[in-house]
């Protein structure tokens, strides 16, 4: 079977796969972090590989996953925490610069856990796993994510970024 030249596709065609590309490619992905603390106030932070620096846990929701499934999954993926209570929206945030990656619109949910039963499934993304006090928290998260925790530390409504 022979296949034909982009330029022998009727234009209708070319044209939805340009707007299927430019859909995939071209628009916000949706991410979600939780701002998990342990019953003893503890926040949970990852250590990301690719920076070296913290973070919150958490990641891009998957097709066909709902947003609570997807905090949950990279709870435990990320931090290997299965004791999971879910809490309020802390806030949405939208900058594009926030994410060299890619342009993504993250979910901050609040969260209170258990401690981590497990190290991380995929080491070379997650270095390092940790339960800081308020006191020890790190000056600088990364991907900006800073003002997502102060958010999370302040009692409150939720904020649209």
């Amino acid at each position: 079977m022979e296949i034909a030249p982009l330029s022998l596709m009727p234009r209708s065609v070319l044209a939805l796969a340009k707007e299927v590309a430019r859909a995939l490619l071209r628009r916000p992905v949706i991410g979600i972090a939780a701002a998990a603390q342990t019953a003893d106030g503890r926040w949970l932070l990852i250590r990301r590989s690719d920076t070296g620096t913290w973070a919150l846990p958490g990641g891009t929701l998957e097709w066909g996953e709902t947003l609570r499934d997807s905090i949950v999954r990279e709870l435990a993926e990320e931090a290997g925490v299965t004791e999971v209570e879910l809490g309020r929206v802390v806030g949405v945030y939208s900058r594009p610069d926030r994410d060299i990656r890619f342009h993504a619109v993250t979910v901050v949910v609040a969260a209170r856990i258990g401690a981590p039963t497990r190290p991380p499934q995929n080491p070379l993304e997650i270095r390092e796993v940790r339960l800081f006090r308020d006191d020890e928290l790190p000056a600088e998260l990364a991907m900006g994510m800073g003002d997502l925790l102060a958010a999370a530390r302040r009692a409150g409504e939720a904020e649209l970024e």
